[in-house]
């Protein structure tokens, strides 16, 4: 078996893949016909470097014709001139103003159908710029607070001196610099002259824009329609925008918030541009979600098998106006009933909130009942999550020993947050995310024993190397992410504490190479129950995958997980999980699909997810 791992890691996915990602590099000549059978008026073989060429063939006019198979000499000899200037004017939007174009034979006779034909294009020397001048003018030269919004636009010209010069270049600088002043206290800012000064003898570009700002805007008061179920109040505690200066990301900010809230299937917010600069209307247009919703969801994965879940939403509960959502899972190792009410945000976005749920499940070596009601606020807002709240918890003991409390109740207060720092909320390259819950209570019931309950959490990722071009962000060497969880129950060693405040460890995202909730504390008898301290950790290499030496969708991975379950710090002994796998940017986050190898197990275990979660 050893040895099997070892292949696998040798080979891993950069073994696998190459083959299928291996492709040809393009040519520096591309022949265009009218089809695989060679019919057509002629065919035509474009001879320039890579980037010119790719723009000819995307776009000259002569290639639309071809496929007529009664195009005559005299006629493709007027094309073929008219190309030659066309090309000439699609070679100058890319800084080349002084190519040497010619076109073999420069006359078609009449002879075999399709006729052959070569596009010769040297570009020679780029232009450069040479010299930029922007210019601003309106209210936004008289305001001082602005002056640093008017050196950033100057900072962060995209076509410096130095560059060489594009029409595509230049049409992007304009378009951004102009995106920095409508996208804050600016929005009516507009481009009121932009020229760029061409010398094809000297090969130099001097460019000059200017900026007209308009008045600087501040938000004003909420303009909502659309609302028939839920009222006013809702959607002002959702926006959370007060009167300051506009600016759009907090518009979009605004808009993410209320249909991430579930009670809006689509939002617009914008501002009124024609009202009063010093209080412009926000427009909140806001599609209603419908008030009650029925969702079946089928799914599966490798911790919890084929899974089946109904769940009912109801947005506005009668005379409570609160929000209800009752859910019913059935899953390989879990059957559990949920019920949650929650109440819409008060001013300061915090919702109260009462749970319960009721499930079987198995943990370790057991099957155990168990039962739990929560109350108590959360507050959701970027980049920090807040809970308080009451518990009471009721399960099996989840042991063999037959002197020990079949069912232990208890109750505890807690709190909980969670801190995130990811540059993006699906697929993320770098920063690191932070969560903790701490909680204090006590057993109840025939038997009272105080416990207090700390889990801790930490994921980060770090970028190796820089950004490759057109990877959408994705460092070109990939990036180690690094996980550790650590969890631990303080009580006295007599105590009898419920299983589902104990900690069991193994599955997708946790320890890899073992089952989910398999590892815990081995009792006397050879079976496995929960401990009251828990470690875990994990380093994974995750490398972007090549196709036609382009940045794809697809990642490689390398990993080793280990972690460790005990009912006293001391006796933490980690176990072992290593192996290799893939990851795809799905629509719904990255599909996990890995191979890992169990040491202590000494076994090979398949284990696929899907999503980003913390």
């Amino acid at each position: 078996m050893k040895a099997i791992l070892a292949a696998l890691l040798l080979i891993g996915p950069w073994g696998l893949l190459p083959a299928l990602a291996q492709t040809s590099t393009p040519d520096a000549m591309t022949s265009l016909g009218s089809s695989a059978k060679g019919d057509g008026a002629f065919t035509l073989a474009i001879d320039a470097p890579g980037e010119v060429r790719e723009v000819l063939e995307r776009n000259l006019d002569v290639l639309r014709y071809r496929s007529l198979n009664d195009l005559s000499d005299s006629e493709l000899a007027r094309l073929l001139l008219a190309a030659e200037q066309d090309a000439r004017e699609l070679v100058a939007t890319l800084g080349y103003f002084s190519p040497s174009i010619s076109v073999e034979p420069p006359v078609p006779s009449s002879g075999a159908v399709p006729r052959s034909l070569r596009l010769r294009v040297v570009p020679g020397d780029a232009t450069v710029v040479t010299d930029v001048q922007i210019t601003f003018a309106g209210p936004i030269l008289s305001d001082s607070t602005t002056a640093a919004q008017r050196l950033r636009v100057i900072r962060d010209w995209s076509l410096e001196s130095g560059m060489r010069f594009s029409q595509s270049g230049w049409t992007a600088a304009k378009q951004r610099a102009l995106l920095q002043l409508t996208a804050q206290s600016y929005p009516t800012a507009r481009l009121t002259e932009s020229q760029a000064d061409i010398d094809p003898i000297t090969r130099q570009a001097r460019l000059s824009l200017t900026l007209e700002s308009g008045p600087r805007y501040r938000l004003g008061p909420l303009v909502i329609t659309g609302l028939n179920h839920f009222d006013a109040d809702l959607v002002r505690r959702l926006v959370r925008l007060s009167p300051e200066d506009f600016e759009q990301t907090d518009l979009v900010a605004a808009q993410q918030r209320l249909t991430d809230s579930g009670y809006f299937d689509s939002a617009f917010i914008s501002i009124d541009t024609t009202g009063d600069p010093n209080a412009a209307p926000v427009l909140v247009q806001v599609r209603e979600a419908k008030l009650q919703k029925l969702i079946l969801g089928v799914g599966a994965s490798t911790d919890t098998g084929a899974r089946l879940s109904i769940e009912h939403t109801h947005h506005k509960i009668p005379y409570l106006d609160w929000r209800g959502v009752n859910k019913l899972l059935l899953a390989r190792d879990t059957t559990a009933l949920t019920s949650e009410f929650t109440s819409h945000p008060n001013d300061d976005n915090w919702r109260w909130s009462v749970g319960t749920v009721v499930q079987q499940q198995t943990l370790g070596s057991f099957l155990v009942h168990s039962q739990s009601v929560r109350v108590g606020r959360s507050r959701s807002t970027e980049p920090l999550d807040n809970a308080y709240y009451l518990q009471y918890d009721r399960a099996d003991s989840a042991t063999s020993d037959i002197t020990a409390q079949a069912v232990v109740e208890s109750l505890s207060a807690n709190y909980a947050f969670t801190l995130r720092r990811f540059d993006h909320p699906l697929f993320p390259n770098h920063g690191w995310g932070l969560g903790m819950a701490l909680g204090a209570g006590s057993t109840v019931g025939a038997q009272s024993s105080p416990y207090c309950r700390v889990l801790a959490r930490w994921l980060s990722y770090l970028p190796l190397g820089d950004s490759a071009a057109g990877s959408g962000g994705t460092p070109a060497n990939g990036r180690i992410a690094l996980r550790a969880q650590a969890g631990a129950v303080v009580a006295e060693e007599s105590a009898e504490l419920p299983s589902t405040q104990l900690f069991f460890i193994g599955g997708d995202n946790s320890v890899r190479g073992y089952g989910y909730r398999d590892l815990g504390v081995p009792l006397p008898d050879g079976q496995v129950t929960g401990g009251r301290y828990m470690a875990l950790g994990s380093v994974e290499w995750q490398r972007p995958i090549r196709i036609a030496g382009r940045i794809s969708d697809w990642e490689s991975t390398l990993f080793i997980d280990a972690g460790a379950v005990a009912n006293n710090a001391s006796e933490l002994r980690p176990r072992v999980g290593l192996g290799v796998g893939a990851r795809w940017k799905s629509p719904v986050g990255p599909l996990q699909i890995d191979v890992a190898y169990g040491v202590d197990v000494q076994r090979l275990r398949l284990h696929m997810n899907v999503g980003f979660n913390f």
